[in-house]
């Protein structure tokens, strides 16, 4: 199972690094396409560093993948110019903006979805394996874990556009003239997630045996003392040892 499971991260590995070396000849903006795959460098080192003794599964590598793979089409192109409606128009005669009211470049707004709908697993099976949570918390949390992180990502997006500034910030930040646009991105990463939970819930209930009582479980209390200023006294009591 190790064998097959190596010989297909090696092949998702030889597909990405093609479609990156392809995107990276003559990107649109140069600039934007290295700020783009600063995470993208950062994630690859962390997965890379994890593997031998964390390897994550064939479903959430392929979910990182498909993200990686659209995501590194808008560093080529940068996320406000990437000729999707061409490109459909070319394959179905019609502009896919036209038909659904867009009135802007919306492949952006499409990877913010992704972004919580592929990688919302993925963090869940880190949330499982690590820190061992069970039932609700183990949808609740890469739900919210992933929440948090597309703000972050925003905000870094806004810092980044302070200190480059000029046509790179703009460009980065992508906002084409919606002063929502930020509001939005959360928006639909957290329906990405909510979705990726949702149907990950629902399968597990058709095939986990124990998934109600794991989920009820998960809802009791484990702790009967409160925290707080409490515990930080019995943290100070002295013990039998002492």
């Amino acid at each position: 199972m190790r064998i097959a499971h190596n010989r297909y991260l090696l092949v998702l590995t030889v597909i990405f690094a093609v479609e990156w070396l392809v995107l990276a000849i003559s990107p649109h903006d140069r600039a934007d396409w290295a700020l783009e795959n600063v995470i993208v460098l950062l994630l690859v080192i962390v997965l890379a560093s994890t593997y031998k003794k964390f390897p994550l599964s064939r479903i959430s590598l392929t979910f990182i993948f498909v993200f990686l793979m659209l995501h590194e089409v808008g560093a080529h192109y940068t996320y406000a110019n990437v000729p999707y409606d061409q490109w459909w128009q070319q394959l179905f005669g019609y502009s896919l903006n036209e038909r659904l009211g867009f009135e802007r470049n919306n492949f952006d707004r499409l990877i913010h979805f992704c972004y919580g709908l592929f990688l919302a697993y993925p963090i869940r099976e880190v949330f499982i394996r690590i820190a061992d949570v069970k039932g609700f918390w183990g949808y609740f949390l890469p739900f919210d874990l992933t929440m948090s992180t597309s703000m972050m990502f925003e905000l870094f997006e806004w810092g980044a556009a302070e200190f480059f500034g000029g046509d790179l910030g703009m460009a980065y930040l992508g906002t084409q003239g919606d002063i929502w646009d930020a509001h939005k991105d959360m928006a639909l990463a957290s329906l990405g997630a909510l979705i990726a939970m949702l149907v990950t819930a629902l399968i597990n209930y058709k095939v986990q045996r124990d998934f109600a009582q794991e989920w009820s479980e998960s809802l009791t209390i484990k702790g009967h003392l409160p925290l707080g200023e409490d515990q930080i006294k019995r943290f100070l009591e002295p013990t039998e040892k002492d």
